[in-house]
C-alpha cells in the first residue's frame, strides 16, 4: 500500500497501484464503518487515486 504520493511519482507504477488502492477502497465502502479512522482512511485513498489519475493523465 501507497501512503504518501509525491511529486516524483513513477506513472509507470500505476498499473499496479490504482487497482489495489480502487480494491481497498471499495472494501472500506462496503464494510459500512462511519467512524472517523475509516471515513479519513476513504479520504485518503480518494486522494491517492485522484493523484495518479491527474499525474498520469489517466481518464477512468
Amino acid at each position: 500500500m501507497i501512503d504518501n504520493l509525491e511529486s516524483d511519482y513513477n506513472c509507470a507504477n500505476a498499473g499496479d497501484d490504482l487497482p489495489q488502492l480502487k480494491q481497498e477502497l471499495a472494501t472500506l465502502r462496503g464494510q459500512g464503518d462511519e467512524s472517523k479512522e475509516t471515513q479519513e482512511r476513504i479520504n485518503h485513498l480518494e486522494n491517492q487515486i485522484s493523484f495518479i489519475m491527474n499525474k498520469c493523465d489517466i481518464n477512468h
